[in-house]
């Protein structure tokens, strides 16, 4: 029997709480990184695992967790995640070593992993089909809501009580979220999962899933050709056809794969894995970008930025109702074209591009992710049978964060080596100024030209030398500010191509997107029909 009224209210805020907590940490950890690496005396590389980890155990956790809770109770896995996560935000806080910090950071991860994925099937059998659209508008504008106010909550409370609070900041949310959870959620499971765990199923998919994330995040750190990873890559795809053999054969598999017969799912999957990957390019670029090419504070990149999911929140919350009322494709393929052509946009903004125009390309963006991530998932919920929303919402979450972790990998590579290709023709065009320029002393002029020649303007050495130049010579102050400038073309110009690769991954996404929903008619016409008949249908 479903709850009514305010009970069922205050029972999806409970849900909409511990999702809420669980992807805030995925992003306002990021501003909290300077600080802690200062408290830890560590390097970035080091330091980059307190992400690294808890996105590792994210993406390798979440079908396991999703399929226990569809056997053994949702309700019950999604407390028992809200507390793990609370007690890990706690024990993060309190770390006093950078192991003990990682080692917490990855419970998170595995924590998160349970929360996420069941917050849709419990908010789903809150309501009657008919209000599934405009829940997952909701669900769609609290994810833009929470990449909002990540990074501005961050840095307000770093700079106000250290990078502890952002991990304190868990713990009342979650214990509200746990008192209210345990008195209004009812308990559900899928009927046809099972008792019996498949252990040999889960270690084969944890395997596969560990190599392939372990593997991209370390791609840069090793190179796309080092033994390493392409051992983890060869080990992840052996185990993924191992796996997908044992479980064709088991009666009762833990993913039961005749998901991947509906078709409009398949293409709901891959819109999520281009969607992870390609907006990883101003979600993760664009702070870099603020802050090092325009010399935005944190805080200011941060209010920046939340121009994106902002827009993403309002559209989200609109157009959840009207994707279930009339099909999601036209939402999700225009989506998938906005968020490509914001992208592509992107790339244009120099060091001397106005405010105004980063913001209405970013406010653009969140206007592309606002039409196609609620649609999109609004057709997974459609499209499967009712049973299976929440190991379908497991594979759909798994998708997505693999494309995030893979987009972050081929962004750093590009980057990277746009950052050499263009400094290294930076580095020539200063080198030709300084060895034209008659008014340096020819002794500076040649010991300036091989600096250049080295670093290309930046750097240490570089720094040193302009500073020597405008200290000591006439023109140095004027050479400088030229040199200071074609350095900051190089870096935009860098910028740009790891921008117009993040379009043309999200391009690409604008076919999946048309085919990730079947549906042409008005849903409020099939008046209470079944989940399980409309993906009977799809799969039809």
């Amino acid at each position: 029997m479903q709850l009514t009224g305010w009970r069922r209210t205050v029972a999806f805020v409970a849900i909409i709480m511990g999702f809420f907590m669980a992807l805030l940490d995925a992003t306002i950890v990021n501003v909290a990184l300077p600080d802690m690496t200062r408290s830890f005396h560590s390097g970035m590389d080091h330091m980059s695992w307190v992400v690294n980890g808890y996105n590792l155990a994210f993406a390798v956790c979440l079908i396991t967790a999703s399929r226990l809770a569809d056997q053994f109770g949702r309700k019950r896995l999604f407390m028992i995640g809200v507390t793990g996560f609370v007690i890990a935000s706690a024990l993060v806080g309190l770390s006093d070593s950078l192991p003990m910090l990682v080692t917490f950071r990855v419970i998170q991860g595995m924590a998160a992993a349970i929360v996420v994925p069941v917050t849709i099937p419990l908010a789903v059998d809150l309501f009657p089909p008919q209000m599934r659209g405009m829940i997952m508008g909701i669900w769609g504008g609290i994810s833009g809501l929470a990449a909002a106010s990540g990074p501005t909550l961050g840095g307000i409370l770093t700079d106000a009580m250290g990078w502890q609070a952002v991990f304190y900041v868990n713990l009342p949310i979650g214990l509200i979220c746990l008192l209210l959870s345990v008195r209004l959620l009812r308990e559900s499971v899928d009927p046809s999962a099972g008792r019996g765990i498949d252990w040999l199923g889960m270690g084969l998919l944890t395997g596969a899933m560990f190599s392939l994330t372990y593997a991209l995040i370390q791609a840069n750190e090793w190179g796309w050709s080092s033994p390493k990873l392409l051992v983890l890559l060869g080990a992840a795809a052996v185990l993924l056809v191992i796996f997908l053999m044992v479980e064709s054969r088991l009666r009762n598999p833990m993913l039961p794969l005749r998901l991947f017969r509906i078709g409009t799912f398949n293409w709901a999957c891959l819109t999520l894995l281009l969607i992870g990957a390609g907006v990883m390019a101003p979600s993760f670029l664009m702070s870099y970008f603020l802050t090092g090419l325009l010399g935005k504070s944190v805080l200011q990149a941060g209010l920046i930025i939340s121009a994106m999911p902002l827009a993403s929140m309002v559209v989200s919350a609109s157009v959840g109702a009207l994707a279930n009322r009339f099909g999601s494709r036209l939402f999700v393929g225009t989506g998938m074209a906005v968020l490509a052509a914001s992208t592509w946009l992107l790339g244009d903004l120099t060091a001397a591009s106005p405010l105004s125009a980063i913001v209405w390309r970013l406010a653009l963006f969140g206007v592309g992710m606002g039409l196609a991530m609620a649609p999109v998932m609004g057709s997974v919920i459609r499209n499967v049978p009712e049973e299976k929303i929440g190991i379908a919402s497991g594979v759909t979450n798994m998708t997505r964060a693999l494309g995030s972790v893979m987009g972050v990998a081929l962004l750093v590579m590009v980057l990277n080596q746009a950052v050499a290709d263009n400094t290294v023709k930076a580095g020539a065009d200063i080198a030709a100024w300084v060895s034209a320029d008659e008014r340096l002393p020819a002794g500076a002029k040649a010991e300036l030209a091989v600096q250049m020649k080295e670093v290309g303007g930046s750097g240490e050495a570089g720094g040193a030398a302009l500073r020597s130049w405008v200290e000591h010579y006439p023109a140095g102050a004027e050479l400088a500010a030229r040199i200071g400038g074609r350095m900051q073309e190089a870096s935009a110009a860098s910028f740009a191509r790891a921008f117009h690769l993040g379009g043309a991954v999200l391009l690409a996404g604008i076919v999946a997107g048309l085919l990730s929903d079947s549906r042409k008619s008005r849903i409020a016409a099939e008046g209470s029909a079944s989940v399980t008949a409309a993906a009977g249908s799809a799969e039809g």
